[in-house]
């Protein structure tokens, strides 16, 4: 099948040759038996599952995608995964490269989650015909029908969006700080080499077979707010020797079972060279990666094995632009998000954050979303790692009427620190994998947790991190020149081990799990603490097991009234749990009265 934006419509173009292997991989490298789902690949290359969306499923139903061998698997290629409810409900996943939506964009994400996304039942706290923020920066769709898909792609094709490789063993969204080009910090825009970089891999044949989903963030934001450390790349700005501005690589990174920091392998990216290092690395990956067995196949391992100067060596028999070592690192600290209301630049524009828990919006949400782009800001609504979205472009003097507006008000850029950085992953509702439900549960308990320990996380009037509280005033509103995340309690639920809400980079990191509670099992979740990125960057512990989720919330308003008493003048939860032994935050979670340990320094 070849195609164009409108033949078939889905929003990009599908091209290269059309050999069911890729065709850099002669062999692939081989200890022994390919997987099945790589065998899967070869037979029936995985783009040939979208015009059979359009030609053979869509008229068929979905029964007819069981009579291929593979396909279910292939149809993640076309950006469609089955829920766990099977049958004719699937979920949807549009793809955003760097978090930028314009108003059109948005606005037809909203109709087709009202019109085409419509479940059986209610939820009681989001109602229904809504869409997922990821922690990607992509929108997902549930309760989609496969009849459906070739009228939603056809809505999409027209205002360039896509879901092809939203899913599959292929190069994802593409990160980028959602702020680019008008932070007036940052090192420079590097949104158009994120577009760039997605613009190549999407749609292209000779890099959609790999050994398993390919990850990557690129950002000039200073802040380090699009997770360079745990993407298969990650390009985060640099000044080389002679003063030029641009990136410097990291590989390897990635949650899940497994976690890993990304290695710099000593390499300065200039941004005109961005998409090509980015292609040499895919087919490095694509070559050497680990096509036996899927739990290994993740390019972390392959930068494990091969170590950083080894993989160096192997990208620079492949890169066809030179590649020079690294430069200055500029990245100053992190910042999980950008709520609040922020100076842009630009004279008296700002930006609006508005904090959407576990970013699960109806879709009337996000059409009015688009019309407040348009009639207040610069028509973009922006999407962040976090789950939230950004409005830019606000002029001060329409800021107090964007504010009183019914939706802002309701996603509030003020939150509580709980609300704000509370994160969850699809769960069991939809999910085959998790154990547990997470989004209404995450919602609820960061709303509870807000409500007992107060508006300010019971850190006291402050908030306790000195006069400004983390929060200064930029004509009476917050936001301002201290690091603006300051008092932020990030609480990431994520269903299963999987780690699609990203626990090992949180404050408080929860993971779906089970307990025995007499004769029954119970939904449960195993407790970390201690995570962030940036400089300081290190994976939180998992202090304790199998808690069950009844008792949560009484457990977590005791370990934060613990750090609440013990931490130092302006040290962050994370901060404290790392230099607080693993007992005492047990005993804290558990309401002991033990007598707490000598503090160590850094990590337990």
């Amino acid at each position: 099948m070849t195609g164009s934006r409108h033949d078939p419509p889905i929003g990009t173009e599908l091209r290269g040759s059309d050999r069911r292997a890729v065709s850099f991989v002669r062999p692939y490298r081989r200890i022994g038996e390919l997987n099945a789902v790589e065998r899967s690949k070869l037979q029936r290359h995985p783009y040939e599952a979208i015009g059979a969306v359009i030609d053979v499923y869509a008229r068929a139903g979905a029964s007819a995608i069981a009579e291929v061998p593979g396909e279910v698997e292939r149809l993640k290629w076309a950006g469609i995964y089955p829920q766990r409810q099977g049958g004719d409900a699937f979920m949807l996943r549009v793809k955003v490269p760097g978090g930028r939506l314009t108003a059109a964009q948005a606005r037809e994400v909203g109709v087709v989650a009202e019109v085409f996304g419509e479940g059986p039942d209610d939820s009681p706290v989001f109602g229904n015909g809504y869409a997922d923020l990821t922690t990607r920066q992509d929108v997902q769709v549930h309760w989609v029908r496969i009849g459906d898909v070739p009228r939603i792609w056809e809505r999409f094709d027209k205002v360039g969006l896509t879901t092809v490789q939203a899913c599959g063993d292929s190069a994802r969204n593409v990160l980028c700080c959602p702020v680019s080009g008008v932070d007036p910090g940052e090192a420079f825009d590097a949104l158009p080499v994120a577009v760039a970089i997605s613009d190549f891999f999407t749609g292209n044949r000779e890099y959609a077979n790999l050994p398993r989903k390919f990850k990557m963030s690129v950002t000039g934001c200073l802040e380090d707010c699009a997770q360079a450390e745990i993407n298969d790349i990650g390009l985060w700005p640099a000044r080389a020797s002679d003063g030029a501005v641009g990136f410097n690589l990291l590989v390897g990174g990635g949650l899940s079972d497994g976690e890993r920091m990304a290695s710099d392998v000593d390499v300065f990216v200039a941004p005109e060279h961005a998409v090509e290092v980015c292609r040499a690395v895919a087919q490095l990956y694509g070559e050497l990666g680990n096509r036996e067995h899927r739990g290994l196949a993740r390019m972390r391992y392959l930068v494990e094995e091969l170590g950083p100067e080894g993989f160096r060596g192997e990208l620079a028999a492949r890169s066809r632009v030179p590649l020079p070592p690294a430069g200055e690192e500029l990245t100053r600290h992190y910042r999980g998000d950008h709520v609040g209301v922020h100076p842009q630049r630009g004279d008296g524009l700002f930006t609006v954050g508005c904090a959407v828990p576990v970013g699960r919006m109806t879709g009337i949400e996000l059409v009015e979303a688009a019309r407040l782009a348009e009639t207040y800001g610069d028509g973009t609504v922006r999407l962040g790692t976090d789950q939230n979205f950004v409005l830019a472009g606000v002029p001060e003097d329409r800021l107090d009427d964007l504010l009183g507006e019914d939706l802002v008000r309701r996603y509030s850029p003020f939150p509580g620190p709980f609300e704000r950085g509370v994160v969850a992953c699809t769960g069991s509702e939809f999910c085959r994998f998790a154990v547990v439900e997470t989004k209404e549960r995450a919602v609820r308990l960061a709303r509870r947790l807000d409500a007992e320990l107060g508006p300010d996380g019971g850190f006291g009037p402050d908030g306790g991190f000195g006069p400004d509280g983390g929060i200064s005033g930029t004509t009476g509103h917050p936001g301002g020149p201290v690091p603006p995340d300051r008092g932020i309690v990030r609480l990431h639920l994520s269903g299963c081990s999987a780690s699609c809400a990203q626990p090992q980079i949180a404050d408080i990191g929860l993971r779906g799990a089970t307990a025995e509670r007499g004769d029954r099992l119970v939904e449960a979740v195993d407790v970390g603490v201690g995570g962030s990125l940036g400089p300081d960057a290190a994976f939180g512990d998992w202090v304790d097991g199998g808690r069950p989720v009844d008792e949560l919330a009484e457990s977590l308003v005791r370990l934060v009234r613990r750090y609440r008493q013990e931490r130092r003048p302006g040290e962050p939860l994370a901060a404290w749990a790392r230099r607080t032994p693993a007992t005492a935050v047990r005993a804290a979670l558990d309401g002991v009265q033990d007598e707490l340990a000598e503090p160590r320094e850094g990590r337990r």
